[in-house]
């Protein structure tokens, strides 16, 4: 059977089913081939699920702190069956919300694998075995990512997993090797030492949360080592092997030599190459950048009406992929619209939390103009308190000049909320006068960001005032 569409979008996760809807509401015509589940890894195997465990972790955590807030409580636990339970049911609601979403806009959906016989007509082998064909005028590859294993000798032993297989664990494991310290390295460290698990993470960079500002990666370490994690950075897996005790051994190399670790388990978390293979892509000569899809500012690719998006081209991050889809989709049906990549947050849902959006100071200081840097600790702030959590800090980068702010950085509670604020002064290309004469709730988290705005200039309320960062 031919379907004939205005937009064919391949890959059903948070990029292509959002462009989908958007082009429907546009007035196109179109159709949806995703090879697995709506939602795709984010909603599936990825951000959703991972976040309904490390929620059950925080809960965890509060319990057994209850004494520190005049509470009495006994026989604190957890059952890991429920705790898995209420994650498959988080997934389940959510996933049907989208199926809703996409048949509610009037979108064909295909659950199948998509490749190009041309760059308007896509083969479509179904789930049941069948084969359609979609012709579209345009076409959008929003196909994602896909688990990244390091070729090292081992890697496929029993007791080495990646973060997909991570979120079906029946038993948290009593030491646990994280190899990559990234969101996703980190993320699953709190889990499972939450839980009680011996952590060591392996990071071949110089440190944890590697993209983060400095400042914000060493916080995030001495917060793990407080909560008993070990650390190895600059640090590179070399094998793995089992020992004849029946533990996992992995041998890693650094400046001071070479090191033999010991666990239970080993988690490879080194990140997720982008999903291409199978498309067809060389077959309309697709220009490439290794995995990844060459794109410009309007996601289109070298070729006439197929544009990408996501993690295909290499994006990273789920929000992203989803605007980055929905300016595909524009520019497909006739509209001028570029993308933006200047209020881009990232959020890491570790112990404590991590959030930032715009430049760090290291990259501030690279363009070469005169910046300013103000800081606040979450301990000088009345809600933190109140709630007991007060580890970290937020971190403004400002333009020495005008007072722009270029960039915020935050480590402590509830910062992945609070950081949409930031993204908005970023964008909106605030200074640090603008936010010192916004009135802020009392007593609230976001009271931070001005404080920490307000310390660019040495001029911070709720603690000591120091000379101004240059």
């Amino acid at each position: 059977m031919a379907i004939d569409s205005d937009i064919a979008v391949i890959g059903g996760g948070p990029a292509g089913y959002v462009g989908a809807i958007r082009a429907a509401q546009l007035g196109a015509r179109v159709t949806l081939i995703e090879k697995e589940f709506l939602g795709g890894t984010c909603l599936n195997w990825g951000c959703i699920p991972s976040k309904a465990l490390l929620e059950s972790a925080h809960r965890y955590d509060v319990l057994q702190r209850a004494s520190e807030f005049g509470l009495t409580a006994s026989g604190i636990g957890y059952d890991m069956g429920a705790i898995q339970a209420r994650k498959e049911k988080v997934v389940r609601q959510l996933r049907g919300g989208v199926e809703q979403l996409v048949k509610g806009n009037g979108i064909t959906y295909l659950n199948g694998f998509a490749s190009f016989q041309d760059p308007h007509r896509l083969q479509v082998k179904l789930a049941d075995g069948s084969v359609d064909e979609v012709r579209a005028k345009n076409v959008v590859i929003a196909t994602g990512s896909t688990e990244g294993r390091p070729p090292v000798p081992g890697i496929t032993l029993p007791g080495v997993f990646d973060s997909r297989a991570g979120l079906s664990l029946k038993e948290i494991p009593k030491s646990v090797i994280i190899v990559g310290a990234g969101p996703i390295g980190v993320e699953f460290a709190t889990y499972f030492s939450t839980f009680g698990s011996q952590v060591t993470l392996v990071e071949m960079l110089p440190r944890v949360v590697p993209l983060e500002d400095v400042d914000i990666s060493k916080a995030l370490a001495q917060q793990f080592t407080r909560r008993g994690m070990q650390i190895r950075t600059d640090s590179r897996l070399e094998e793995i092997h089992q020992a004849s005790d029946g533990f996992l051994e992995a041998v890693i190399t650094n400046p001071q030599g070479t090191e033999t670790l010991r666990a239970e388990k080993i988690m490879v978390a080194a990140g997720r190459p982008p999903y291409t293979e199978g498309l067809g892509l060389e077959r309309i000569g697709a220009q490439m950048n290794r995995r990844s899809i060459q794109v410009d500012s309007r996601m289109r690719t070298n070729v006439s009406g197929v544009f990408a998006a996501g993690d295909a081209v290499g994006g990273g991050l789920a929000h992203v992929g989803s605007m980055q889809c929905e300016v595909a989709v524009e520019n497909a049906l006739g509209h001028d619209v570029e993308m933006d990549y200047r209020g881009i947050p990232g959020v890491t849902f570790s112990n404590p939390q991590v959030a930032s959006v715009g430049l760090t100071e290291e990259k501030a200081r690279e363009t070469g103009q005169a910046i300013q840097v103000g800081t606040f600790p979450w301990v000088a702030n009345s809600k933190a308190v109140i709630g007991g959590d007060t580890a970290g800090f937020v971190k403004v980068v400002a333009e020495a000049k005008y007072g722009q702010i270029l960039g915020i950085h935050m480590i402590g509670p509830e910062v992945t909320e609070l950081i949409a604020n930031a993204v908005q002064s970023v964008v909106m290309e605030a200074t640090v006068e603008d936010i010192a004469h916004t009135i802020f709730a009392h007593p609230t988290l976001p009271e931070s960001f001005k404080e920490a705005t307000l310390d660019v200039e040495g001029r911070a309320i709720h603690f000591l005032k120091r000379p101004a960062r240059r």
